[in-house]
């Protein structure tokens, strides 16, 4: 495999002219990730177990940020220099309404990028809607081709049928390139790395294989079943020789390598053998209105407050949770290993604040 770097240059984002605060470690706000819903129709043993739900219990509409608020906290971000817009959940497309408010966000001045993650299921009667009403790029959570294991990692819940459908459909509808997220468990769906790069190979869609993450408090977690990027990396290129890319911007999450033979592009997330957060830019919206400064947090800054006190009190209650910021969990996780017996740190569940 070579490791030759091409590609673009990455920007300093620390340093970038851009506008709004910084944290304590000197990073910008550039990325707002927005969980539409905390509600999923799968039940995926890595994020939302059978059985799992906020402390606080599911929300109702009242507690439900509204499209209005969601658009204002949006619009602050912009205003403090975000520049990246995801929408998630849970299961976002079981947001009613959602192309009002992709139409809402797309129509911000400012903002570069506008992505949705979904994992898919409802997405073909959905796509062409979305497009027309502005979003720009699609994620897809697909971690199996093979139909009986995709059911089982969907909780028993998903079928792969309906996700091919939603990808046809997103296709259809002038999205591309698509990424595919992959969540990499060993022993449990090794065996489908290979089978999923043969199914997009040379299609312009983009996968990304991402170490299996210590998110939250209800999936279990073990570092022994963490498949480090560099294994995939190696075993991949064994098959297909790769070429390491430059990354695109500095804060970009995924390592990116193409195919020699010209085929396409793949990443690698790995968050526990590589941490990133150094370069981390991205804050997150919950549902029910709670900004949080980490993937990994274990709790947020509520902002409805001041969402009913007006833009420049939001502004402002965004601006301060931004620069008291010094979130390092990751390399923190990497520069030692809790004693043993030590107390588990309560973490927000990831389909709370979205991946």
């Amino acid at each position: 495999m070579s490791t030759t770097t091409t590609g673009p240059v990455a920007r300093d984002v620390a340093t970038e002219d851009v506008p709004g605060p910084r944290d304590r470690l000197g990073r910008p706000l550039r990325d707002l990730r927005i969980s539409v819903i905390e509600t999923c129709n799968y039940r995926c043993p890595y994020c939302m177990p059978e059985g799992a739900t906020p402390e606080e219990g599911p929300l109702d509409a009242t507690r439900r940020l509204d499209f209005d608020a969601i658009e204002a906290v949006a619009r602050s971000a912009v205003r403090l220099g975000a520049r990246k817009l995801r929408l998630t959940g849970g299961e976002p497309l079981l947001r009613r309404g959602l192309e009002q408010l992709v139409a809402r966000l797309a129509a911000i001045p400012g903002v570069e990028d506008l992505a949705l993650t979904t994992n898919g299921s409802l997405l073909a009667a959905k796509a062409r809607s979305l497009r027309e009403a502005g979003l720009h790029r699609l994620t897809i959570s697909l971690d199996a081709l093979d139909p009986g294991l995709f059911a089982q990692l969907s909780g028993g819940r998903g079928r792969l049928g309906d996700v091919l459908a939603g990808i046809a459909a997103a296709e259809d509808a002038g999205f591309g390139p698509l990424k595919f997220n992959v969540v990499v468990q060993r022993g449990v769906n090794e065996g489908e790395v290979l089978p999923l790069l043969e199914r997009f190979r040379g299609s312009g869609h983009v996968v990304r294989f991402i170490e299996y993450m210590d998110v939250g408090s209800c999936n279990g977690w073990r570092r022994e079943a963490v498949v480090p990027s560099v294994e995939l990396r190696d075993r991949i290129a064994a098959r297909w020789p790769l070429r390491a890319r430059g990354r695109s911007y500095r804060g970009e999450v995924a390592d990116r390598y193409q195919y020699l033979d010209g085929q396409g592009e793949i990443g690698f997330v790995s968050s526990v053998t590589a941490p990133f957060c150094g370069d981390c830019h991205r804050a997150r919206l919950s549902a029910d209105g709670r900004l949080h400064t980490c993937l990994f947090a274990s709790s947020g800054y509520d902002l409805k407050p001041a969402l009913d006190d007006g833009a420049p009190a939001l502004d402002a209650a965004i601006a301060q949770a931004w620069l008291g910021r010094g979130d390092r969990y990751s390399e923190l996780r990497s520069d030692a290993t809790p004693p043993a017996g030590a107390p588990v740190r309560r973490r927000i569940e990831m389909f709370y604040i979205g991946g």
